[in-house]
Parts: C-alpha cells; sequence; structure tokens
C-alpha cells in the first residue's frame, strides 16, 4: 500500500501491533491532510478488539473496524481546519478534544461531539 502522507505502520495498534486499517480510509486520510495543507500526527488509528481502550465497549468502535484515526492538535485553528474539511469531505464521524480530533467513515448516522 502506498499512500502520499503516511505509513500503514502509522496507524498500528498501540497495544498488540496488530493493523486491520482500511485502505481506502486511509487514502481518504491523506486526501484531508492535503486539502488541510499541514503535517498530521495520527495518535491512534486501528485499535484490536483487546486494546484497553475498546474491551468495556459492548460493540466495537469504529478503530476496531479499521475506519477511524486520531489526529494530535496543537491550535485551535488547526482543529477547526480539520472539522471544516472532513465535513466537506463526507467523514461521518468526528470527536473534537482539546489535543486531538477523531474522524471516521461511519456508515450509521452521521455524528459529531466533544471529549
Amino acid at each position: 500500500m502506498t499512500f502520499k502522507y503516511f505509513k500503514i505502520e502509522d496507524f498500528d495498534c498501540q497495544e498488540t501491533g496488530k493493523n486491520n486499517m482500511s485502505e481506502g480510509f486511509i487514502h481518504k486520510l491523506d486526501d484531508l491532510r492535503e486539502a488541510c495543507g499541514f503535517p498530521f500526527v495520527v495518535t491512534s488509528g486501528y485499535r484490536d478488539p483487546s486494546h484497553s481502550a475498546e474491551r468495556h465497549k459492548t460493540k466495537g468502535g469504529q478503530h476496531t473496524l479499521g475506519i477511524a484515526a486520531d489526529i494530535r492538535i496543537h491550535h485551535g485553528a488547526d482543529r477547526y481546519t480539520i472539522v471544516q474539511n472532513a465535513l466537506a469531505m463526507g467523514f461521518t464521524g468526528i470527536g473534537i478534544a482539546k489535543t486531538f480530533v477523531h474522524v471516521d467513515v461511519r456508515e450509521s448516522t452521521p455524528v459529531i461531539w466533544s471529549y
């Protein structure tokens, strides 16, 4: 798999090292990075179902499906740019936190939330 801005290893599960990311999702994230015009650091990509952040969930999250990423944020302007472009590009799950923005391509009802 070849991507413009990312390596597949950027999305490895932090606890197991496994990686079952959707290639299409990473290409979409590449496009989002291009639209935003600044580098992204992915702080969480694929999460194995045994990952501590997923074990308590009755149904696996978008990270376990390989269709989600958390992007580190340093400035409010970057947060705004990511959210604005993610909405325009059809990302359907957006979570906004102080230090990161979560984006995913869930097939259910589109949602935005804050942490």
